[in-house]
């Protein structure tokens, strides 16, 4: 039989002669003070107001506590705070500071209707549940679930964020594709077993333009990695176009994505070009013989890892309509041979060997470490619910909450020693600052820790956003 547990105070170990204690009474805390900053951040943006115009409100305007503006800004900010259960909201929405970020008027919840409510400013992990199950349309009947969400205008709006991020119109956007494994440990809609991966998950798509994402597809795992691909990189090129007609555009991925009809479409396509990594077939490196014999050559003299590059033409029995430019590299390792290969619309005059294959091709790596920072640092694959709609739309929370700090680490961060470091380290070091929080009727004061180490990163920061 479980107990009901009562504990008010915690002793400690002394501290010599001092007596150690600590209780949950020290009133209006917060431990997200850093979270004024993404207030900042929003500002500038508006990108989490413009986030609630993708849903559609149909709750009857006399009951409603919480509009979706503040709902989607609680869960946002939640998540680029490093709370990724909805659980955490049945505490969090106790906190003025988040409530304030929120965009709530009542930052204490003393309006609130129902007495046992007040003192809870923000919403509720049911409450948010219901939100995170919007449909595309309400059902006829539907008694909970009022509120739809219009994806086709959030992937224009993390294209929007991007343009509006260029301070110039570039010369040339790279659009970096990859597909990455989303275990799951339960039924969920559309989970299947992944042999490559070894376990049951999604297979998400993510595109990005340096380190901004532009999309984030949650597909189920028994397809191509390639799947759908084309589809998006046709609708962000066009999104693009609309603003910058002249850009020039290269497709960047691994050769999960090097498949017939995305590579025709970018050589149909004018100013679009593409670099991508191609499976090791026997043939090719029949091809690149010539250039391991010299690689290992160089690696027998000096000892060191040798790289000789070769230029190849190649095309597939079937699957290609044409023969392609492949840039094969030659690398001889202490372990023996490395053989790599990249196809390309690229001509040798626009792109040498060499400088294809580590400047242009081996870029692609830093989009890796985006992927990485979404699911592990902002719990992109915390897709635990049962539909994949629901799963998709946690998704796009994510994704935005990634944009929200990737335009904070963009504004107030750049020139600074954090201008290139991880989600995860500016949370520690720039959000989660302990703060007193003093409410009276003409202001908040948020009094924020005096050992703070990074105040100066705060003061650059603030000095900046408040613009």
């Amino acid at each position: 039989m479980s107990t009901e547990c009562t504990q008010k105070s915690f002793g400690f170990h002394q501290h010599y002669q001092r007596k150690v204690e600590a209780n949950f009474d020290g009133g209006t805390i917060t431990s997200n003070g850093g979270a004024l900053l993404l207030r900042a951040v929003e500002g500038h943006t508006r990108m989490l107001a413009r986030l609630a115009e993708c849903f559609d409100d149909r709750r009857d305007p006399d009951l409603i506590e919480h509009q979706v503006g503040e709902m989607t800004s609680q869960r946002v900010v939640g998540l680029a705070l490093g709370y990724e259960d909805l659980n955490d909201h049945d505490d969090l929405c106790r906190d003025p500071l988040l409530a304030m970020v929120a965009g709530k008027k009542d930052v204490e919840g003393k309006t609130r209707r129902r007495e046992k409510d007040r003192g809870k400013a923000l919403a509720g992990k049911s409450t948010l549940n219901r939100l995170e199950l919007s449909g595309e349309k309400v059902q006829q009947g539907e008694r909970y679930k009022k509120i739809t969400f219009d994806s086709e205008k959030a992937d224009r709006l993390l294209v929007d964020l991007y343009m509006e991020a260029q301070e110039e119109v570039p010369e040339d956007v790279i659009l970096d594709l990859d597909a990455t494994d989303d275990p799951v440990h339960g039924e969920q809609e559309g989970r299947f077993f992944q042999g490559y991966y070894g376990h049951y998950c999604y297979l998400p798509l993510y595109i990005f333009a340096g380190r901004h994402a532009l999309c984030a597809r949650l597909r189920p795992s028994n397809i191509d990695a390639s799947a759908g691909a084309l589809e998006e990189v046709q609708r962000i090129v066009g999104q693009l176009r609309e603003r910058w007609p002249e850009v020039h555009i290269t497709l960047r991925a691994d050769s999960g994505f090097c498949r017939e009809p995305i590579m025709a479409w970018a050589e149909a396509t004018p100013a679009v070009d593409y670099v991508f990594g191609l499976t090791k077939y026997e043939p090719l490196k029949r091809q690149l013989a010539d250039a391991m014999t010299e690689a290992r050559r160089q690696h027998e003299e000096t000892g060191k890892p040798a790289r000789v590059f070769a230029e190849l033409k190649y095309r597939t029995q079937r699957s290609w309509s044409r023969t392609r430019r492949v840039v094969g590299k030659a690398e001889y390792l202490e372990k023996g041979e490395n053989p790599r290969f990249v196809v390309t619309s690229f001509s040798k005059r626009q792109w040498e060997k060499r400088a294809l294959y580590e400047e242009l091709y081996c870029g692609r790596g830093e989009m890796e470490n985006r992927i990485k920072e979404q699911q592990l640092e902002l719990f992109a694959d915390r897709t635990s619910t049962g539909k994949m709609q629901s799963n998709q739309l946690r998704l796009y929370f994510s994704t935005f909450a990634y944009q929200l700090l990737e335009a904070l680490r963009r504004l107030g961060l750049e020139g600074t020693r954090m201008a290139r470091a991880q989600c995860g380290t500016i949370r520690l070091r720039l959000l989660k600052i302990g703060a007193l929080i003093r409410i009276s009727t003409r202001r908040i004061l948020i009094a924020l820790t005096s050992s703070c180490p990074d105040q100066d990163l705060f003061q650059r920061a603030w000095s900046v956003l408040r613009c």
